[in-house]
């Protein structure tokens, strides 16, 4: 007999006929008939949950035979207690077990068959399904959700998605859930390396959907499948191995669909209504939610995921190694007039002495280490997001910039923005103003006087001007915006007028008043 209570729990929660037959076990006929029952009777969450047993027992009656007395009833809560523990017990063992048990009681035992049809019927009355689908600490299941969350930068009003990973323990529904600025390789991994930081441990297998991150085609239109090399790194790594979901297979990440509805509904769904304005503050933000869906939240058997995890799969997982994992990548680097060298569109400083030589940078997930061939110079944790950011520290820069032959200054650039208007000179100002470290400003001033400037000093004074006037802030995308805006208004601003013509008109007597025209006369005799 199927747990119609569990079941009509399910269905109040919203979750979809695959979702309920994933966890529950049951047929969709059970569910439809659940479905019937809540309809006609116009049942409630509220009532169904006052409801006593033998309320339920009336409201869904076994009409099966009764099994008989004169049968000994097997220890199915014992034989059940055995394969929680112990991954390699199996029913068999539990059925040879029971008829092999010495027993003062009178009666038959029963065959190997009935034997697994009445276990079947114990595990789906006391809500525990779920439990035999999947081992204990044998498997994390990983996705992206579909729906995403903005993040505002303050400084340039640019929106970016914040792109949710998700990763549960199908065992115990435990759920790992963070915000990236996008799904490329290294977003893909980091959030693994967290994952596993989460749970304090790591599966035997990793269950990917087959993103491009995780598998690949290794010939086009060849159903076969290969895993991504980094990420296989990552899995040799944590002792773990990638075992991606077969395709059309919705079984296979049943446990991961359902958790990522989950986040879609208490994650996204609460947040979704917020300004965020840094993937720091929307992990917080996160992570609170995620305590109330794991430690809050009670199942359908009265547990939280956490207290489950705790109490049967946390022992189980393999401990972690002693390094995190972490990607290196290497680059050879040509230091700013600013010293500063820049990787992927941020900036980190180094000794202004250094400023104009290659330097080795060596890029991980989390720090920027930069060598003089083998010689450590200094480290900056890794910036990410907004591009154009400034990681500087203050001993990198000189006392007196001026009195350093080809290093960039403030009068260099106040000097050229002279060229351009006042206008220009004063928006120069308010950029080097606003740094903390002038420096940090130069890059700037040097994208706009000679990329936006080097062939539209007019257009370029007339943004600025806009940008003083309005009080605004200005930046190398805002002024390149309005000048843009200023092009356009011109090219409609022009009024049409005829094509001259090519041919040359004599001169009226109107054009020249004062010219004395000799006639044809003149000239006959000469």
């Amino acid at each position: 007999m199927a747990s119609y209570k569990a079941i009509t729990a399910l269905v109040f929660e919203g979750r979809s006929y695959d979702e309920i037959t994933g966890l529950m076990g049951c047929s969709r006929r059970e569910i439809s008939m659940v479905k019937k029952t809540i309809a006609a009777r116009s049942l409630t969450a509220a009532t169904t949950a006052a409801m006593s047993d033998e309320q339920w027992a009336e409201l869904f009656p076994d009409k099966r035979r009764s099994v008989s007395d004169a049968f000994i009833q097997p220890d199915f809560a014992g034989t059940l207690k055995s394969m929680k523990s112990n991954k390699h017990f199996t029913l068999q063992q539990g059925w040879r077990m029971y008829v092999g048990l010495d027993s003062a009681l009178p009666g038959r035992k029963y065959g190997y068959s009935r034997y697994c049809e009445l276990f079947t019927e114990f595990v789906n009355t006391h809500d525990v399904v779920a439990t035999l689908h999947h081992d204990p600490g044998r498997a994390l299941l990983v996705d992206w959700a579909g729906d995403t969350l903005p993040v505002t930068d303050m400084v340039t009003g640019e929106i970016r998605k914040g792109y949710l990973f998700v990763a549960v323990l199908p065992f115990s529904g435990l759920i790992f859930c963070s915000a990236y600025a996008d799904m490329k390789q290294d977003s893909w991994n980091n959030a693994h390396v967290q994952a596993f930081e989460f749970i304090g441990g790591s599966t035997q297998i990793i269950v990917p959907d087959n993103a491009a991150t995780a598998t690949h085609r290794t010939v086009k239109g060849d159903s076969a499948r290969v895993v991504q090399v980094r990420y296989q790194e990552l899995a040799e790594h944590y002792s773990t191995a990638v075992v991606p979901a077969r395709v059309r297979r919705p079984r296979d990440k049943a446990a991961a669909e359902s958790a990522v509805n989950t986040i879609n509904k208490r994650v996204i769904g609460y947040l979704a209504e917020e300004i965020w304005t840094t993937f720091a503050e929307l992990n917080a933000a996160i992570k609170e939610r995620m305590v109330e869906i794991n430690e809050q939240m009670h199942r359908a058997d009265g547990t939280t995921r956490a207290e489950r995890f705790r109490a049967d799969e946390a022992e189980l997982l393999q401990p972690l190694p002693a390094h995190r994992f972490d990607t290196v990548s290497w680059k050879q680097l040509k230091v700013g007039r600013n010293y500063h060298v820049t990787a992927d569109y941020q900036h980190y400083s180094v000794p202004y002495k250094l400023a104009g030589q290659m330097l080795r940078v060596r890029l991980t997930g989390g720090n920027v280490t930069i060598f003089d061939g083998d010689t450590l110079i200094c480290e900056h944790p890794r910036k990410s997001g907004r591009k154009g950011q400034y990681s500087t520290v203050a001993e990198h820069a000189p006392e007196r910039h001026h009195d350093l032959e080809g290093l960039w200054t403030r009068q260099w650039f106040e000097h050229r923005a002279k060229s351009f208007g006042p206008a220009t000179v004063t928006v120069i100002e308010m950029i080097l103003d606003r740094s903390v470290i002038e420096a940090q400003a130069y890059l700037d001033c040097q994208n706009i006087l000679m990329t936006l400037g080097k062939s539209n000093k007019q257009r370029l004074e007339s943004a600025c001007q806009q940008i003083v006037n309005q009080r605004g802030y200005p930046t190398y995308t805002t002024l390149k915006r309005i000048m843009a805006t200023i092009t356009g208004d011109k090219k409609q601003s022009h009024p049409l007028v005829p094509a001259a013509s090519n041919t040359k008109s004599p001169p009226g007597p109107a054009d020249t008043p004062s010219v004395m025209v000799r006639g044809a006369d003149y000239y006959k005799d000469r």
